[in-house]
């Protein structure tokens, strides 16, 4: 992309030139020559491009040769100070809008590299807009924002950037808009450009931003320090958990009654102790099995608090070995289950 060159003219705060810089190419557009024969109440030779450069540089650079970019309607106080008529809106507007018209001149045109010319407003417009600025846009703001510390000191910086900004301001644009030439070096732009310019201009006026919310600390605990332990902190807000009772086991529990027995397993083992392995003597045959009898209904209670279990007690009845044979007659156990009954010397004995 061509570097944009502009005249010391453009520059902010810059003078108006004596003479405008204008460059032509080697070839001269047909619209050209005739909008310079159409503007030139005296009739000049336009046979060559020195002849074309030479009238068109001393036409825009006429004292005369203002152009009117555009009109802003603009109110003429703050908007608390404006007059309220809703039943003549026509008055209304009267009373309150005036029009601001953009008025610049000529500081470059370019046919060769990038085919634009440059306006730079007049001081008189800027000097205008300056003003609306600071007595109406600027009062505006502050109205519709809320009081901080540092309002007034950010209003007075948004005015000062607006003033750089305008005497910045260099509105550039195709070099066909030289067709809105007139006599005098006087124009106005065509093709639209007027709303562009409104638009640039306006996007110069910049709100006044309060400054955004702080954000507020979100309060922490505090560190715990090294020679604290670990859950200090955390342990000393909440109340203590409830104390559990020690697991007590089940064969441990003593009965609420004294008199029952106890079914423990130690008076199991207590019992069995003293009890002589001589005294003790299975009976032949062995009895067969049968279910043994609780003394109280069965329940779940009975597991823990049970009474012991009420047998009848083991007949003492010698081993058939401890027999001693008796009249010559020998015993026997026959295959039904029984003594066998054929031995009267052994059921008399009995």
């Amino acid at each position: 992309m061509p570097p944009q060159l502009l005249p010391a003219s453009a520059a902010a705060f810059a003078p108006r030139a004596s003479s405008v810089n204008v460059v032509l190419g080697s070839k001269i557009e047909p619209w050209v020559t005739q909008t310079l024969k159409r503007i030139n109440k005296v009739k000049r030779p336009l046979n060559s491009v020195p002849q074309h450069q030479r009238c068109l540089t001393e036409t825009l650079s006429s004292p005369n040769a203002i152009w009117t970019l555009a009109s802003l309607q603009l109110p003429k106080a703050p908007e608390s100070e404006l007059t309220k008529d809703p039943n003549n809106p026509l008055i209304e507007a009267i009373n309150n809008y005036q029009f601001t018209y953009l008025e610049a001149y000529i500081v470059h045109v370019d046919m060769v590299l990038r085919n634009e010319v440059a306006y730079k407003l007049t001081p008189e417009t800027i000097e205008s807009l300056i003003e609306y600025h600071k007595d109406v846009h600027c009062v505006d703001a502050k109205a519709n924002t809320y009081d901080w510390s540092e309002k007034e000191q950010q209003c007075k910086k948004l005015h000062e950037n607006f003033v750089q900004a305008i005497n910045k301001f260099v509105y550039r644009t195709h070099v066909s808009a030289l067709e809105g030439l007139e006599e005098d070096g006087v124009g106005e732009l065509l093709g639209g450009r007027s709303e562009e310019v409104k638009n640039n201009i306006m996007g110069l006026l910049k709100p006044l931003l309060p400054p955004p919310p702080r954000i507020v600390d979100v309060v922490r605990q505090p560190p715990l320090l090294p020679s604290s332990p670990a859950g200090a902190v955390i342990w000393s807000q909440s109340p203590p958990p409830p104390t559990m009772p020690a697991p007590v086991e089940s064969w441990k529990i003593l009965p609420s009654s004294p008199g029952v027995a106890s079914t423990s397993a130690d008076s199991n083992a207590s019992l069995w102790a003293t009890i002589g392995m001589s005294e003790v003597q299975l009976p032949s045959p062995p009895p067969t099995y049968s279910q043994p009898a609780f003394s109280q209904p069965y329940s779940t209670a009975g597991l823990y608090y049970s009474s012991p279990v009420v047998t009848a007690p083991i007949p003492s009845l010698p081993l058939p070995s401890m027999l001693a044979p008796q009249c010559g007659i020998s015993m026997g156990y026959n295959s039904f289950g029984g003594w066998d009954t054929r031995y009267h010397d052994y059921a008399t004995t009995m």
